[in-house]
């Protein structure tokens, strides 16, 4: 018994002499994220635990509440709250249309609608250059294999409360950008104007 208490002891030992140099590693890292990081990564891990799907865990996925919205009073939503929120839109990418041309099939309806606010843009790319990969922002807008419509669109939370805290403009300008995307995500879904 008393080696199986002395073997417990050494392995307690071990994890806390581990823990505390990792602390000590860690913690001069951690201390330059942004303070939202925690939250952000709790749940990023939660929706990829639950989904087991990078993909789903990285986007807003907002049903369209009103089955008799149709696929482009949806996009003239979008547009319009965008508009009256000062974000362009900046083009739209019809999927299903390339998809039918390739393969001479009707595909159901996914559409890429790009959207932008070039001040912003501009403060993201001035800060670092792989933040154009985030640009222009994009929503998704998808009829499903049933033939309810989606929108999806990308959370920005990763970027912006992933890793070191944005300068303090940029930051308050992103969550703006985020906001506004949600705003227009969630009013599209009930054909808000």
């Amino acid at each position: 018994m008393a080696i199986f208490r002395n073997l417990f002891a050494i392995i307690g030992l071990a994890v806390l002499l581990g823990g505390g140099y990792g602390y000590v590693k860690m913690a001069p890292i951690l201390a330059e994220f942004d303070p939202g990081y925690m939250k952000m990564y709790k749940e990023f891990a939660t929706a990829l635990l639950t989904t087991k799907d990078p993909g789903e865990a990285m986007m807003w996925a907002v049903p369209v509440e009103d089955p008799k919205l149709t696929v482009d009073e949806v996009k003239d939503s979008l547009k319009s709250l965008a508009s009256a929120r000062n974000f362009l839109f900046v083009g739209e990418a019809p999927f299903y249309k390339q998809v039918e041309a390739v393969t001479g099939k009707k595909y159901r309806h996914v559409a890429f609608l790009s959207f932008c606010d070039v001040g912003v843009g501009q403060m993201m790319a001035d800060y670092r250059d792989a933040y154009t990969g985030f640009m222009p922002c994009r929503v998704s807008v998808v009829e499903d294999k049933s033939g309810k419509l989606w929108l999806y669109t990308m959370n920005l939370d990763m970027m912006i409360h992933g890793g070191r805290q944005l300068p303090e403009d940029l930051r308050k300008e992103a969550i703006r950008v985020r906001n506004i995307l949600w705003d227009m995500v969630h009013g599209a879904a009930k054909g808000e104007f």
